[in-house]
């Protein structure tokens, strides 16, 4: 059990550091008009994805943070690594010593399946539910991921910035809020991934409904089901879509959309791969062997 003493300390070194930084150093726009230098406890929270009442009753002492709390707090307050390991001694957390995990590269078993999928789309995803690799047909049905930096190529992060995604989807904001739930997942299995908590604190300054619906106790995200489209060349698909988990990979996974034989989606989704021959691609501009 942490003492008040301890609770109390960490609570005034989240006080001076949240007064030692300006927005403009975590990457919010400087509005002026400050009473007092340095940054709100809303925006601390806003970047935190806490809610601000959870954040004040850290700064007064009153409760204990979880471990993905200290990480991200101590992420968004651009603390040192000594500052970090004073924060999570004094919550009574021990801090995972986790070694930065290498650039995902797709697994070739992935990539083979991809090439086989001359119809269907497909999406491999890795940690953090970056994009490692698609076919040419999911090129076709969401957007050209190619023109995509790879540092910004990410579903949740393209669902919520790309405003063609809110028309494709018939049920947005459905969907939105599985991949936030999915995102929650990624969050639980690395609490302390730096690229994770930017990506976290980036959505919910950019968009109230994700800073809304990741602190909500969403029902968690599905592997399977149907998703519907308002497609702008083929009109509307409704496609049922699984989950393949890579078994030399667990951290990557083949999402594929397909639909029945015969139906109308069936006939869209070939007239969708028609218009878009090529072979699979992955991240770095590798395209095919």
């Amino acid at each position: 059990m942490v003492g008040d003493a301890h609770l109390h300390e960490l609570g005034e070194i989240l006080k001076a550091r949240r007064a030692e930084l300006s927005p403009r150093t975590v990457g919010l726009p400087d509005t002026g008009g400050r009473r007092v230098p340095g940054l709100r406890r809303e925006e601390v929270a806003l970047l935190a994805a806490i809610s601000t009442d959870y954040y004040t009753r850290l700064e007064q002492g009153r409760i204990q943070p979880s471990r993905s709390v200290l990480a991200a707090l101590a992420h968004v307050l651009r603390m040192s690594e000594r500052q970090r390991d004073h924060l999570f001694e004094l919550a009574g957390r021990r801090r995972a010593r986790q070694r930065r995990p290498a650039a995902q590269q797709v697994h070739p078993q992935l990539l083979r399946l991809l090439d086989d999928l001359t119809v269907s789309p497909g999406v491999v995803i890795g940690r953090r539910m970056d994009i490692l690799a698609w076919n040419p047909s999911a090129t076709a049905l969401f957007t050209d991921f190619a023109k995509v930096p790879e540092s910004r190529r990410n579903c949740v992060r393209i669902l919520f910035t790309d405003p063609s995604m809110r028309t494709l989807y018939a049920d947005w904001r459905a969907v939105a809020r599985d991949c936030v739930s999915h995102l929650r997942m990624e969050a639980a299995k690395h609490p302390e991934d730096p690229q994770l908590i930017s990506l976290v604190g980036e959505l919910s300054v950019e968009d109230s409904d994700f800073g809304r619906w990741w602190g909500s106790r969403h029902s968690p995200s599905r592997r399977a089901g149907v998703k519907r489209f308002h497609h702008p060349v083929v009109g509307e698909l409704v496609l049922d879509w699984d989950t393949l988990v890579c078994g030399g990979d667990p951290d990557q996974e083949l999402v594929v959309w397909t639909a029945e034989p015969g139906t109308p989606s069936y006939d869209g989704l070939r007239a969708l791969a028609s218009r878009a021959p090529g072979r699979p691609r992955r991240a770095h501009g590798w395209s095919g062997p």
